[in-house]
């Protein structure tokens, strides 16, 4: 397979994953499947946009130029078959750093907040990180302390919330490794057609 079809067969892929961010993003402006009265009933990292900007948007610019990268195959730019297959190339290596920068920035993010914890509501009717150091993955019992505001309700919910922020956390954390694997690949694989120019000429990547 030439590397522009490799680089089609990586956009192909990363499209619905970064659909999924978006949507992972969104629904965590809901905690627990719920609208927030407060913007300061959401945890803080859900502004940063990790999935929405990072993994979302910001992926679908090298998604979309990895998908072009078939049509550039040994077509060649201004008569020279050469020229136009290492230029796509090669900027299929710029694009790929700028989704890893993408993928990371929502690595990081989701790190940070499954870390830290969502906001809660607190005993004492305030709102607050009640853990730290990521104490409440093994320590299920922490759990008691973070609740969900049900103004006229004595009883409160102890668990959706964190189930609902760790799992959507979790899942923009695992998006933005593949993303960042995927868009390396490229970065590689497009280092390759770089070198290696026309695909009938050189006879990389398994073509002779």
């Amino acid at each position: 397979m030439c590397s522009g079809g490799c680089a089609k067969c990586l956009g192909i892929t990363l499209i619905p994953l970064a659909i999924l961010s978006v949507l992972a993003n969104i629904l965590l402006f809901f905690p627990a499947g719920k609208v927030a009265e407060s913007n300061d009933h959401i945890t803080k990292e859900v502004f940063y946009l990790g999935g929405l900007l990072g993994s979302g948007v910001l992926m679908i610019f090298p998604a979309l130029v990895f998908l072009g990268m078939k049509n550039n195959d040994c077509c060649g730019c201004c008569g020279n078959e050469s020229c136009g297959k290492r230029f796509a190339m090669f900027s299929s290596i710029i694009f790929a750093a700028i989704g890893f920068a993408g993928a990371a920035y929502n690595f990081i993010i989701s790190a940070v907040a499954i870390n830290k914890g969502p906001i809660c509501y607190m005993e004492n009717n305030t709102w607050d990180y009640p853990f730290s150091d990521g104490n409440y993955l093994k320590n299920h019992t922490l759990w008691e302390d973070c609740k969900i505001y049900k103004p006229g309700k004595s009883e409160l919910n102890t668990e959706i919330i964190i189930t609902w922020n760790l799992t959507l956390f979790c899942i923009l954390l695992l998006l933005g490794l593949a993303q960042g694997i995927l868009c390396a690949i490229q970065a590689i694989n497009g280092l390759i057609g770089t070198i290696c120019g026309d695909c009938k000429c050189c006879g990389c990547c398994g073509v002779s």
